[in-house]
């Protein structure tokens, strides 16, 4: 070897000053940064291995596996007796409807009949509309014994200005043209 050569220990020496240099500079600069990466990887870690783990434990063994079938058949059967009650039900209210509209479709039938009796006899036939409206609606609500007043009506403005109709409110008439130039030209 050459004296100047450095040796094996120098270079050994050298590299390992760069590192320090190079490992010291980084943890300086992103040090934070690369603490916080650290962390969240042993975070995730711990929480994919108890993932894992609990996966693991949940699979059925022999004994677990002839218990399986019986509770998938005990399930199925449990959710075809409610999805059957729910039809059932289903089917009691659309013919309660239908009975109602039946119901309804007669009424309509009745009142038009009454009118054309009336119409023939040469007589009103909305205060005959009115008085079986309102014997329908007696009989319909029986639990509403209290029958409700109608809302009196009221004009919007009682007095005063308004100017939609050009009565009442100032004593000036008058009003100032336009300004700007004429409209001709």
């Amino acid at each position: 070897m050459d004296a100047g050569d450095p040796g094996p220990g120098a270079l050994g020496r050298g590299g390992l000053e760069f590192l320090q240099h190079t490992a010291g500079s980084l943890l300086s600069s992103y040090g934070w940064y690369i603490l916080l990466a650290a962390v969240a990887v042993y975070v995730l870690f711990q929480k994919l291995s108890q993932r894992l783990a609990a996966r693991w434990s949940g699979r059925p063994g022999a004994a677990d596996a002839a218990m399986e079938p019986d509770m998938v058949v005990r399930r199925q059967e449990a959710l075809a007796a409610a999805r059957l009650r729910m039809q059932e039900e289903l089917n009691a209210q659309a013919e309660r409807y239908k009975e109602r509209q039946r119901q309804l479709e007669e009424e309509k039938r009745r009142q038009k009949i009454a009118m054309w009796e009336s119409m023939q006899e040469g007589k009103s036939y909305k205060g005959n509309l009115k008085l079986n409206q309102q014997e329908v609606e007696s009989g319909a609500s029986t639990s509403s014994a209290v029958p409700r007043s109608k809302p009196t009506k009221r004009p919007l403005r009682e007095g005063g200005y308004n100017p939609l109709s050009g009565e009442g409110g100032g004593t000036c008439s008058w009003r100032p043209g336009r300004r700007g130039p004429s409209a001709g030209g």
